[in-house]
């Protein structure tokens, strides 16, 4: 993860000096027979990829002055931000790029990142419409700088048949977080490879955010309100602590590898009880037939809080004609129609009110357990800061985390480590 952040940094350095330094004349995209093609990298696969292209190709049915190619990027979602910076250090960069909500801050301070501010406060569907953690994922210094593209929130999903069998009550809402730690230790059974729970082990970003919603109950912030450190010294500490409690209990499963998928396939095999997760991950236990149920997330004061990571469209300019094409385009998207399709296939939750409300997402609401759930902790979701420092901050709080997991730390020494880097990255003018 070091090595990713300091990738990272490089090429937006690069990018930013590339996109000032100028691109050229970039094509205005308009065809002979003045039909407008706009290049979409979307990093997609599988089923969410197959439901994008049916998309795009209605889109380009009923479009007929503007064709949408989604055939470029050649990359995974987690590749993007390398991609896309390194593109607009070229100078040769897409129409629309789908870009993690986390990184949004860093790619929007490229000049040629197009303000939406107006497209989509007086678009349709109505900005009020976009639930409030869609709102602030997008919107940087008080500018839109970016289209939501996917929604998603963090509870509980757990093993109906690991409680039965070992004699312990279903989880609700409102449990805390002691009783998360005790009941994890209670369903651990190492003679059968039985974990209480699981927590991704490598640092980055996955390991992060499920710490937020724990700093967030407990009064603290990513950053300060004098935007000059960390908000979370104590709060942080105290979280950490839990996550000690799990470690020293061995009834928590670290998963050593990026992208979580060991974490989650111990949980799809029946030997984990617990997993704190999203949405995108109930196709695949679906399929894989485990008796489920999802819950909230615990508390520590009894309040309902979790986090929502939106991922964006974010749209650059490449000439007005393909801008505006763009645009076009990341505003149908949002409508509620396409937004519920959409949804429905990538393992998303709605954008907004409008597409809750639509036949088919409440007939796939009903028919999938616990997808209710997720929609309705929206009510109590933040997102992380739309702030340049993020992802030293980010860097910082994995390393802590996971040497607390591996029980080579304290809770308290490990913060005062990444407050001492969050808070030098925190220090520099941006």
């Amino acid at each position: 993860m070091t090595h990713e952040i300091a990738r990272r940094r490089l090429l937006l350095g690069a990018a930013a000096a590339g996109a000032l330094a100028g691109c050229g004349n970039p094509s205005d995209g308009v065809g002979a027979d003045g039909r407008v093609t706009v290049e979409l990298w979307h990093g997609q696969s599988d089923t969410a990829r197959k439901a994008l292209e049916a998309l795009v190709s209605e889109f380009n049915r009923t479009h007929p002055h503007v064709r949408v190619d989604s055939s470029g990027g050649g990359v995974v979602a987690d590749a993007m931000l390398q991609k896309v910076t390194a593109a607009l250090a070229a100078g040769s960069y897409p129409d629309i790029a789908y870009i993690f909500g986390s990184d949004l801050a860093s790619v929007a301070r490229s000049p040629r990142v197009v303000d939406l501010t107006a497209a989509l406060h007086e678009g349709d569907p109505p900005w009020s419409s976009f639930w409030t953690p869609v709102r602030d994922a997008v919107t940087v210094n008080g500018k839109v700088r970016a289209a939501p593209a996917v929604l998603d929130s963090l509870a509980v999903v757990y093993n109906k048949k690991l409680f039965r069998q070992a004699g312990i009550p279903f989880p609700k809402a409102g449990w805390s977080w002691d009783d998360f730690t005790d009941t994890a230790r209670r369903l651990t059974d190492p003679g059968r490879g039985v974990f209480g729970t699981g927590w991704p082990g490598t640092g980055d970003e996955d390991t992060v955010w499920r710490l937020w919603p724990m700093i967030w109950d407990l009064g603290g912030e990513v950053v300060a309100a004098d935007g000059k450190r960390i908000g979370f010294a104590e709060q942080g500490t105290r979280a950490l602590t839990t996550v000690a409690r799990l470690a020293q209990d061995k009834s928590v499963y670290v998963d050593p590898k990026p992208g979580s998928e060991q974490m989650y396939q111990v949980f799809l095999s029946g030997r984990m009880a617990m997993v704190a997760t999203g949405p995108w991950q109930l196709p695949d236990i679906i399929t894989a037939k485990v008796d489920y149920d999802v819950v909230p997330l615990p508390t520590y004061s009894g309040r309902p809080v979790t986090i929502s990571g939106p991922d964006t469209w974010t749209v650059f300019d490449n000439g007005s004609a393909r801008s505006r094409a763009a645009v076009e385009f990341v505003r149908w998207m949002n409508r509620p129609a396409q937004d519920a399709r959409w949804d429905i296939a990538a393992g998303s939750l709605p954008l907004g009110s409008g597409t809750a409300g639509r036949p088919e997402w409440r007939e796939h609401a009903g028919t999938t357990t616990g997808l209710g759930v997720f929609t309705d902790t929206l009510a109590s979701a933040r997102v992380r800061p739309v702030h340049a420092a993020y992802p030293q901050i980010s860097q910082a709080l994995g390393g802590a985390i996971v040497s607390v997991l591996l029980g080579k730390d304290s809770p308290a020494h490990a913060l005062r480590r990444c407050a001492d880097t969050a808070d030098a990255a925190l220090l520099i003018p941006r």
